[in-house]
Order: C-alpha cells, then sequence, then structure tokens
C-alpha cells in the first residue's frame, strides 16, 4: 500500500508551475519539488491546508491511497 501525492496532475491541469505554487503557499521551493515528485516523506499540516487552499481543491485530491499489486 502507499500514497499517492497528485501534486504533478493538480499543477498540470491548472497550467502552474512549482515555483508559482511555492509562491502562493509559502512552502519552500525545494519542499514542492519532493511532492511534485512523490519524494516526500511526510508533510505538516499547515502545509496540506496551504496547498489545498492554493489549489482549491480537498485533501482527497491531493492524496491518493492505492494498494499495492
Amino acid at each position: 500500500m502507499a500514497i499517492k501525492i497528485n501534486i504533478s496532475t493538480l499543477l498540470g491541469a491548472r497550467k502552474m508551475t512549482m515555483r508559482q505554487l511555492s509562491d502562493l503557499t509559502g512552502i519552500r521551493p525545494n519542499t514542492i519539488s519532493n511532492l511534485y515528485y512523490e519524494e516526500s516523506k511526510r508533510i505538516e499540516i499547515e502545509h496540506i491546508n496551504a496547498l489545498c487552499k492554493a489549489l482549491q481543491c480537498s485533501v482527497g485530491d491531493i492524496f491518493e491511497y492505492v494498494e499495492d499489486d
């Protein structure tokens, strides 16, 4: 089982860059990059709040539970 992070999909749908998301949320560009490439091991609740606000989405749009094959 794994948690998929859909930041790349959401940014693509909104035609937004990682830099723009960083500027909107106040989250460091390196942290945004780690989320984009699904390399993050943990995320702060305040970052989830900021991402949801900036992307105008719910937590379930950002994170997805995926069963292992």
